[in-house]
């Protein structure tokens, strides 16, 4: 085996060494979208259900993707990096049906905010890990 298949090895299996569960950003994202989605967090948001399920998708949504791309990388580090992008579109438009739901007066302004933030801290998270990736994998 040469130096460059040697390498190719190591790096298939650093990757094969974590989970995206093992992720903060997954981790804290998870943490949200279980709030997002039980009732009990969204009490008058359920007289709009399309809405509701608009939200509970998108953010639901950016977990998956997360894993999806991450199941990909050991073949492809820029299909997971293609992954992270569609992460980052879905958490804006999570943000987005916040910012709906709040304008309908469906969740306080105060619960609005503080998701978005935590919304807006996730992208910075994605932003992050897909620029280190692709920095990793030489894609820039």
């Amino acid at each position: 085996m040469n130096s460059d298949q040697k390498t190719r090895a190591n790096v298939v299996e650093r990757r094969k060494s974590w989970q995206a569960e093992d992720l903060d950003v997954f981790r804290r994202l998870r943490a949200f979208s279980g709030p997002a989605s039980r009732q009990s967090e969204l009490p008058k948001i359920e007289q709009y259900a399309g809405l509701a399920d608009q939200l509970r998708r998108a953010s639901k949504s950016v977990c998956g993707l997360i894993v999806e791309g991450n199941g990909r990388q050991a073949a492809s580090p820029k299909e997971f990096a293609r992954y992270l992008a569609m992460a980052v579109g879905s958490a804006e438009e999570t943000k987005l049906w916040l910012r709906y739901a709040s304008d309908l007066g469906y969740l306080t302004r105060e619960q609005t905010e503080a998701w978005r933030e935590e919304v807006s801290h996730v992208i910075r998270m994605l932003q992050g890990l897909r620029s280190s990736l692709e920095g990793r994998a030489g894609l820039v």
